[in-house]
């Protein structure tokens, strides 16, 4: 079904490869096509899936960056509107219900950084590097990098690595907040699956819930306080509260079925 993204099923865990190793997994629109049908159409419809791990192929990128030979004759009209179908990509990727963790294990540029801070968490390899280059073609961020970079690491930061294009290296990221992990290379992809494994645990509407009030807060115009409030009466009719009370109460394990 794909040409660009290798898919491996791991107990539950859906381990989504973008593989275009000799472009350092730059995403050309064929790869954007393929993560629109994954996260829009397949994924959600995977039984029993625990959360997704995204990665690159190969040691060196985890994605490089958009394909620039696609859009460097675009105009105006049409440069807003390539942009705003990447946008619509990763907005896909932030609200999916299941959590998804990049496994960062090489450079994250670009295209590569907006993809991986669109995925709800990051673990980083220690030769991971990140950054926000487009400046340097007379470009700025088009898939969300500059509304998404200020939340994880803030303004002033966020404006200086935007501005000069410099990169950050993995424990440069985790500092500032950019990522969750950093983990010695090619360790990425299990640790990715560890965290899964840990929210897996969970009750699987709940986690649901909380991505979807986080994002709340970032939406314009959204009342997440409003949103949390009906998420959480909705959890109370869930079967799974139920069974999180009672195995509180009984000092066991709960056994959560996801209704």
């Amino acid at each position: 079904m794909y040409s660009n993204l290798h898919i491996e099923h791991r107990d539950g865990i859906a381990v989504v490869t973008i593989s275009r190793e000799k472009a350092l997994n730059a995403l050309n629109t064929a790869t954007m096509a393929e993560l629109r049908h994954f996260f829009g159409e397949e994924g959600p419809a995977l039984s029993g899936l625990k959360g997704v791990v995204l990665t690159g192929a190969g040691e060196k990128a985890f994605v490089a960056g958009a394909d620039i030979t696609e859009f460097s004759r675009l105009n105006a009209a049409e440069g807003a509107a390539f942009a705003r179908s990447g946008q619509q990509v990763f907005d896909l990727i932030e609200r999916f219900p299941r959590p998804v963790v990049a496994a960062v294990n090489g450079f994250a540029l670009g295209g590569g950084c907006e993809l991986a801070m669109a995925c709800h968490l990051r673990v980083a390899g220690e030769r991971a590097r990140f950054g926000q280059p487009e400046v340097n073609l007379g470009l700025i961020p088009g898939y969300g990098g500059t509304q998404r970079l200020i939340r994880y690491i803030g303004r002033t930061k966020a404006l200086e690595l935007l501005l000069t294009a410099d990169m950050v290296g993995a424990e440069e990221a985790l500092r500032l907040g950019l990522v969750n992990y950093v983990v010695p290379a090619g360790e990425e992809v299990a640790k990715a699956c560890e965290l899964i494994e840990k929210i897996a645990a969970k009750a699987p509407v709940a986690i649901a819930k909380v991505i979807e009030c986080v994002n709340a807060y970032f939406s314009p115009g959204a009342d997440g306080f409003a949103l949390e409030a009906e998420a959480f009466g909705a959890c109370c009719d869930t079967e799974d509260f139920r069974e999180g009370v009672s195995a509180f109460m009984e000092k066991r394990a709960a056994r959560f079925q996801g209704r």
